[in-house]
């Protein structure tokens, strides 16, 4: 891996429901920062070592999306400080594996409809926030979580449902939040249903904020 081309592994499979936004979203990895970006929706691309990649990232895969010597390689790759970063339905994905939940921080429960919205960022001195405005007004399907992460991570932005409808986590709603893993470190975004998001200037800094951090460059 050259110094100059850092590469990521952009990881789209799904088994569950597929989302329309799959191809925008790794355009614009492409498109963001320096790095080099291999997209796959191939189990076997973790059936060896993921040594080579500066961050892995679950875009909006779902469903079951890896085989046993898959979940084993990335474990040892996160562990061992790789960079992990997960988007919109990353969290509906691996249900049946539990250490995939403690990666990731929290499992998707249910979303109300696609809709404006406030998230209000909390942390402003994460590279994937610190451009963003106290309140930022952003459309998405604001997914909420069985379990609240808050606990065990860093949460970098969290939900207004009083600006939305539909929403069932309460005052506490995280979105976006980061935390390590081992040695590596994980950061996970719930926004980034809809193919717009990826044309957004703001997201698309929120997105390659959070890569950066994973991948241990901010």
């Amino acid at each position: 891996m050259s110094a100059a081309a850092p590469r990521l592994l952009a990881y789209t499979r799904t088994t569950g429901y597929r989302h329309d936004s799959i191809p925008a979203a790794v355009t614009a990895l492409h498109t963001l920062g320096p790095y080099e970006v291999t997209a796959t929706e191939d189990p076997a691309a973790f059936e060896h070592p993921l040594d080579g990649y500066a961050a892995v990232v679950f875009l909006s895969a779902s469903g079951e999306v890896l085989t046993p010597a898959g979940r084993e390689h990335l474990t040892s790759y996160v562990e061992s400080g790789g960079g992990f970063v997960g988007v919109h339905a990353a969290a509906c994905t691996e249900y049946d594996w539990p250490y995939y939940g403690d990666l990731l921080g929290a499992r998707f429960a249910q979303h109300p409809a696609h809709q404006p919205g406030n998230a209000l960022v909390e942390d402003r001195t994460h590279p994937a926030t610190r451009h963003l405005p106290a309140v930022w007004r952003f459309t998405d399907e604001w997914y909420d979580f069985r379990t609240n992460p808050r606990s065990s991570v860093r949460v970098l932005v969290s939900a207004d449902e009083s600006s939305y409808e539909g929403g069932r986590m309460g005052a506490d709603h995280p979105l976006a939040w980061c935390h390590e893993k081992g040695s590596g470190r994980v950061f996970y975004t719930a926004l980034g249903h809809a193919s717009e998001a990826y044309e957004d200037p703001a997201f698309r800094a929120h997105l390659l904020g959070g890569i950066n951090w994973a991948a241990g460059r901010d």
